[in-house]
């Protein structure tokens, strides 16, 4: 399954795909807000929470990219 396939599944189906067959790489938390980055395939899902409810509040895949350097050791400014 590519990108574009994912992206017209519905949100149900998404979050099937993603915690079925993704497979968990690095979860980064800035404030109430938890992100959880799973690889699927050949791009990369997001699942955002809010920590103190531990809800979903939202998912993004994406292949390259700022939300890609959120999980990265390099700081936001050199």
């Amino acid at each position: 399954m590519g990108i574009y396939e994912f992206n017209i599944l519905s949100a149900h189906d998404k979050f099937d795909k993603v915690f079925t067959q993704g497979q968990f790489v690095d979860t980064v938390t800035k404030g109430n807000t938890k992100f959880a980055l799973y690889s699927l395939s050949y791009f990369w899902v997001e699942v955002k929470y809010h920590a103190p409810s531990n809800k979903i509040t939202g998912i993004c895949s994406f292949v390259e990219g700022e939300t890609l350097n959120r999980y990265s050791n390099i700081p936001d400014k050199i």
